[in-house]
């Protein structure tokens, strides 16, 4: 594959005559672009800002992150959803304390072995920190130069990927000092003006000269991917308990989806009330009032949970639960959002 000899000049001039700024471009400090990367995966940048700054806030460091408590941690990153990420970055973080003598690595081997760091991740921190020549392809890189190139490979196979890092190398290798910047200037290409939903706002575009789909017309049907498997379906049966002003949760198995999280208590398939309050005698708990009926369902990348809600107040907070109130939610206990749509804890009087 070749791509077009003035695709970085052509990038190049377009990103510095403006681009967003946003708050991990303020330095080219690893940590914080590191942070940024990992949170940025399966997450919309409007939505990444504010836990940006949050985490930041409380875990300026990378010696901070690998201290912190696992609660507390999880805390943070609610609401972002795959939790693996951040397990992973304080792994990562205690390797580096352990292994690099808390100094973030600078080369590409060294940062691709990090655990939960791939070949996008370590790309884009040795490039964007350190102008080492490693491209960084993800999801909006592919969509540019498959549009570029006019290419119809499956851009969901992993050799395809490769061949256009392999491509983009040698830009990289040719633009010594600017390749934090083209790094850049290619993420943002693709996630403002060759957008993943939507026609490209070609008129804006600076690749629009050489780019051979946006000439023939071809870029809706660019970039190809494989057809993915239909998601599996699972019923469930979830309860919000409460009893004077602490509700029930519970550690889910360590392994497995959203595994070691904290849940509400729930079942698979989907109870009838009376069913629901059965359970909960067998249980060992008193139910007094089923004051609410809710049904949701929440949708992960290979499985959608369709849940019906019981909200009931029991007698006593018994059972083989961990019961807590409003304080310690906000302080430690991080509900997954397939179950925290559910949490609504009453007012106090």
């Amino acid at each position: 594959m070749q791509l077009p000899d003035s695709l970085a000049g052509r990038l190049l001039g377009w990103y510095a005559a403006g681009h967003r700024a946003l708050p991990w471009r303020q330095d080219r400090e690893p940590y914080h672009v590191w942070l940024s990367e990992i949170m940025l995966q399966q997450t919309r940048v409007e939505a990444v800002k504010g836990y940006y700054a949050r985490f930041l806030s409380e875990l300026p460091n990378i010696a901070a992150l690998a201290a912190c408590e696992e609660n507390r941690l999880t805390k943070l990153w609610e609401g972002l959803g795959y939790y693996s990420r951040v397990r992973n970055l304080q792994k990562a973080a205690r390797v580096i304390m352990t292994q690099h003598g808390g100094l973030f690595p600078r080369e590409y081997a060294a940062i691709r072995a990090l655990p939960g760091v791939g070949d996008y991740t370590a790309g884009a921190v040795a490039s964007i920190c350190f102008d080492a020549p490693t491209p960084a392809v993800d999801g909006n890189v592919l969509r540019v130069l498959a549009r570029v190139t006019e290419d119809t490979a499956p851009v969901t196979q992993t050799a395809v990927k490769k061949q256009y890092e392999a491509a983009l190398r040698p830009v990289y290798t040719a633009n010594p000092g600017r390749r934090s910047e083209l790094t850049q200037a290619l993420m943002e290409l693709g996630a403002c003006v060759c957008v993943p939903n939507g026609a490209p706002k070609c008129d804006a575009c600076p690749l629009r000269e050489i780019c051979r789909a946006g000439e023939s017309g071809a870029w809706a049907a660019l970039p190809v991917k494989e057809a993915k498997k239909p998601r599996r379906i699972e019923e469930k049966t979830v309860f919000f308990l409460q009893c004077g002003g602490q509700y029930a949760v519970r550690r889910r198995p360590e392994t497995g989806l959203l595994a070691g999280l904290w849940e509400l208590p729930n079942v698979e398939g989907t109870l009838d009330a009376q069913q629901a309050l059965a359970l909960l005698e067998r249980w060992g708990l008193a139910p007094e009032e089923l004051t609410r009926t809710r049904e949701r369902t929440h949708i992960f990348t290979h499985v959608e949970w369709r849940m019906r809600c019981y909200d009931i107040r029991v007698s006593a907070p018994v059972g083989e639960f961990v019961w807590a109130d409003s304080a310690r939610f906000r302080q430690d206990i991080a509900l997954p959002t397939a179950f925290r749509i559910f949490w609504q804890p009453e007012e106090p009087a």
